[in-house]
């Protein structure tokens, strides 16, 4: 089964609405650029190739003579950084990505509004 919420750290990813929250702020990110993020969020701390994301996330099975890839990380990386969280998306010195993110739930939680004690 898959699962509705992967949580990395502060970031919680939701695959009904295909996108990502921080607090209570959501990253607005693009299909692909969810897609990225959700790949990277499944394996947490581990690398996965400019190969490997290209053919899960991509379903490509030849390299592209196209920079996509990197374009779309430092899209990501820019609506982390809007929360300071850039750096959890890692370049691999032997290339590819990880991110860099404990799994798990984070501290932040929604409060419950009641309309009666409005």
């Amino acid at each position: 089964m898959i699962p509705r919420f992967i949580e990395a750290g502060d970031v919680t990813l939701d695959l009904l609405h295909r996108d990502g929250r921080v607090e209570d702020s959501w990253l607005r990110l693009h299909p692909r650029e969810f897609e990225l993020l959700w790949r990277l969020a499944q394996t947490p701390g581990e690398r996965l190739s400019r190969k490997q994301l290209l053919a899960e996330v991509w379903r490509l099975e030849q390299e592209p003579g196209t920079n996509s890839l990197a374009v779309h990380v430092a899209r990501v990386r820019s609506k982390l950084a809007s929360f300071g969280m850039d750096q959890m998306l890692v370049t691999h010195p032997d290339g590819g990505y990880l991110l860099d993110a404990p799994p798990g739930p984070s501290a932040f939680k929604f409060r419950r509004v009641s309309l009666d004690s409005q």
